[in-house]
């Protein structure tokens, strides 16, 4: 079977069912956020305050991810996937049927252990139940799908809360998630580990903290949300963790974040260039709508709608993904590519008030057709040189770094920003004070490009077979 094989009706399915809770679990970290005002009049607290829903959301995440790969082998990864969905379920009623900031917050805190589990298990499961040779095919289906969600949460949340009321936001989760747990009970193999190893408490408190400390610290760096010195101490915290689970990974026999796998030059690259990369793409959620918003004047709905764009430009790449790097390879796409996205990256700050709206989509539509090819790469050229054993790690490690380099991208973006105010001497954010920002994170983009360069010329040929005679392309795996 050749890479380009498509995908049978089976192992379309398969990506189908993780790619659309991916998407429920990524449009409901962004949803919220144009409807803070409409849920803080609601539950009686300020908009502010209400911030606390986003970041307790993300510090679940980081601290629950690194479990998640020990928990799918020992209890089976349909099991887990299905029991994810339903807590992210769970905590979307709770969200829904709040009355208080705390309430709300608890609620929050609840779907971030659900969401936390739903990546990188659904990942784990596409793995193991996907021929490696279709993992490319499979993997752009689910990062396409998985790209609409930020995208699309903020003119959705604007939507709902404008035309319905705000509840609607977590209660559409409802049926979108029994529709999960039906559909992955009937066609998700319970896949799992044999001799799954002991879990690693100490790992898991030391990764929790420093991945934690760190996620959330850099959230809020930059935001004016919490003192100074509190986040210094989340950062200084998360930092001191880190190191400290390096030590103890070093002598751990099983630890539960496995850094041996950086030996494998294909995951050492994706993680590394793949975190450089996502610098800049995550910041974009963040600085687009400010600079549409506050910039431009356009309402919540409106700014949504055209950042939605970058996310039309993913579906149509989706189709190519697969025999673009057939045709050139990954080292070429993954080098290259990044000096590509990230120059369409850094065309938003040409973005001034009186430019075309026309010329906008055109960059983001565009700039999204090259971020989804990029995403695929980074995502499946991780895999590459993996055994079965090491798969539930790998996806832990995969996603653990992922969450850590969109919030750092958004805290960059964010403390470039304040810069540029405190430069002008002025506390009124327009539409200047933005391309500074693009401009930096899109240099950090570019260099992730310096990532890939090491790669051998062949690297990731297990997944498209491409310049091989019978080789490595063409075996069973």
């Amino acid at each position: 079977m050749h890479a380009s094989t498509p995908l049978r009706p089976y192992d379309r399915i398969v990506p189908i069912i993780v790619a659309v809770a991916l998407f429920m679990e990524n449009m409901d970290s962004t949803v919220i956020s144009t409807s803070l005002p409409a849920i803080a009049q609601a539950i009686g607290t300020n908009p502010l305050a209400l911030k606390l829903a986003v970041t307790s959301y993300l510090l679940a995440l980081a601290i629950f991810i690194p479990a998640s790969g020990w928990v799918a082998d020992r209890y089976g990864a349909r099991k887990i996937f299905r029991i994810a969905i339903g807590v992210f379920m769970l905590g979307s009623i709770g969200c829904a049927v709040s009355h208080s900031l705390t309430e709300f917050v608890l609620a929050r805190i609840v779907q971030g252990m659900g969401g936390a589990m739903m990546t990188p298990v659904g990942r784990l499961i596409l793995l193991r139940s996907i021929d490696k040779r279709l993992l490319v095919n499979a993997m752009a289906l689910v990062t396409m799908t998985a790209l609409l969600g930020p995208i699309s949460g903020p003119p959705l949340g604007g939507f709902i809360t404008t035309y319905a009321s705000w509840h609607w936001i977590f209660i559409i989760n409802v049926p979108i998630g029994l529709a999960g747990i039906a559909l992955a009970t009937l066609y998700i193999p319970d896949v799992h580990a044999e001799r799954p190893d002991p879990f690693d408490f100490a790992g898991f408190i030391l990764s929790g903290l420093g991945v934690g400390g760190l996620a959330f610290g850099l959230s809020v760096m930059g935001l004016a949300f919490l003192p100074v010195g509190v986040v210094a101490a989340l950062i200084g915290v998360g930092a001191v963790s880190s190191a400290a689970y390096i030590v103890h990974a070093r002598r751990a026999a099983a630890p539960i974040l496995d850094l041996s796998l950086f030996k494998l030059p294909t995951f050492r690259a994706s993680i590394l260039g793949g975190f450089l990369f996502r610098l800049g793409i995550g910041a974009l959620p963040f600085l687009l709508p400010l600079l549409l918003q506050l910039g431009f004047g356009l309402t919540p709905f409106h700014s949504g709608l055209i950042t939605f764009t970058g996310a039309l430009g993913a579906i149509f790449m989706k189709a190519a993904a697969a025999s673009v790097l057939r045709r050139f390879g990954y080292r070429a796409v993954l080098v290259y590519n990044s000096f590509i996205s990230s120059a369409f990256l850094a065309a938003c700050a040409l973005f001034v008030p009186g430019m075309p709206f026309a010329a906008m989509v055109a960059i983001l539509l565009s700039g999204g057709f090259f971020r989804s090819l990029q995403f695929t790469s980074i995502n499946t050229i991780a895999y590459a040189e993996l055994e079965p054993r090491q798969l539930s790690k790998a996806t832990a490690m995969v996603s653990a770094a992922q969450q850590l380099s969109l919030s750092t991208g958004v805290a960059i973006g964010a403390l470039i920003v304040e810069i540029t105010l405190q430069l002008k001497h002025s506390q009124t954010m327009g539409a200047a004070d933005f391309p500074p920002a693009f401009l930096a994170v899109s240099i950090l983009s570019a260099s992730a490009g310096l990532i890939f360069a090491r790669l051998r010329p062949d690297a990731g040929v297990e997944l498209i077979g491409r310049g091989t005679r019978g080789g490595a392309g063409d075996k069973e795996t």
